[in-house]
């Protein structure tokens, strides 16, 4: 007889543990309360959230006294956010100029052949009256750009800035400013038409803000507003039976057009404030 071969013993193998997750795996969610430092910022008016990342990238900006440079970074509502000297030097530098913009112009960028407003920012349309003693510098058109808007059919006070904490107190979605215009008209308007233009009306379904709108003469209406939307007084006139023939935005906020002449424009001195 073949003697017996000892039984094989099988011992349970251990389970196989499951591989990390790769690095490229969706990141966990931001901790409640946490919000980007770029947009705490400019929340604070320090500037704009441009300007916070463009900061941030050049380690100019600290959370509780330590450097930031990741443009994600976030903070929670009590960490306090400071700012290099840098920084301010070179907001500091930055340029804001008052345009008194011509029919024909566009605020932003040229379209259908129409020359935008930036174009009219240099030497040759530099008024000579300007209280600002200071030469135009190739430096002074780099990152110029509208706060707000005015129709290519209108005319009047259109300001250019460098700056981004006046483009958020222009154009914030919090902004508050009085734009001041000079509306001239053809039609009638009763007086409770009037009414409706001060407080009343509504625009693609969404009510407007309160106005303050009075007759100034025969044909001419004063209008202050404190929100900008797209040709908002000449489709507030259609609304209640008026023409447009002529409009001219002669202040925003503390800052007057004044004797600025049509198609030229000036620095914003140290002085003026916009609110």
């Amino acid at each position: 007889m073949q003697p017996r071969r000892p039984r094989r013993i099988e011992h349970p193998q251990p389970p196989r543990r499951p591989h990390p997750q790769r690095s490229d795996a969706p990141a966990s969610a931001p901790e409640p309360g946490l919000v980007r430092v770029s947009k705490r910022m400019a929340a604070m008016g320090l500037c704009s959230r441009r300007e916070a990342d463009e900061w941030i990238a050049k380690g100019w900006v600290r959370v509780d006294g330590e450097r930031i440079t990741e443009l994600g970074a976030r903070a929670g509502p009590g960490q306090r956010i400071t700012i290099e000297r840098a920084a301010r030097a070179a907001q500091d530098g930055r340029v804001t100029v008052l345009l008194n913009k011509p029919i024909g112009i566009v605020s932003g960028q040229a379209e259908q052949g129409y020359k935008p407003a930036i174009a009219l920012i240099g030497n040759a349309t530099h008024w000579p009256d300007d209280p600002v003693s200071m030469p135009v510098r190739a430096a002074h058109l780099r990152g110029l750009a509208p706060a707000g808007r005015l129709d290519i059919d209108s005319t009047g006070l259109l300001v250019l800035t460098q700056d981004g904490r006046i483009a958020r107190r222009l154009i914030g979605a919090d902004s508050a400013i009085e734009k001041e215009y000079l509306v001239r008209v053809a039609g009638t308007l009763p007086a409770a038409a009037l009414r409706r233009l001060n407080h009343g009306l509504s625009l693609d379904g969404v009510a407007l803000k309160p106005a303050r709108v009075e007759w100034l003469n025969a044909d001419q209406l004063r209008f202050v507003l404190i929100e900008g939307r797209k040709r908002q007084i000449r489709r507030m006139c259609e609304a209640v039976g008026l023409q447009v023939q002529g409009l001219k935005r002669v202040r925003i906020g503390g800052v007057m057009l004044g004797r600025l002449p049509l198609g030229q424009w000036r620095y914003l001195a140290a002085g003026e404030r916009f609110d």
